[in-house]
């Protein structure tokens, strides 16, 4: 379970700041390396992680610049704000 008292702008930016000097490429490829960073940074399980990063991505901190429908977009670059 996610706590309410997370900040999710400050989660962002230190995934941001772990994957420095760009961004993750690829939708699936890119997810999996911010599950996996959430892992090994913050101690979350994978599921956690998992929720937290389609939770990043439906609140606008995170955003795929491509089409994960269409394979010659699906290789795109993800947008990483902690801004949002």
């Amino acid at each position: 379970m996610i706590s309410e008292d997370l900040d999710l702008r400050q989660l962002t930016a230190d995934l941001k700041n772990r994957l420095a000097p760009g961004e993750p490429v690829g939708y699936l490829r890119g997810k999996s390396l911010m599950r996996d960073m959430l892992v090994d940074m913050k101690g979350f399980s994978e599921y956690e992680a998992e929720e937290l990063i389609d939770t990043l991505e439906l609140r606008g901190f995170l955003r795929f610049l491509g089409d994960p429908t269409e394979r010659s977009i699906a290789d795109a670059h993800w947008e990483i704000s902690p801004h949002s």
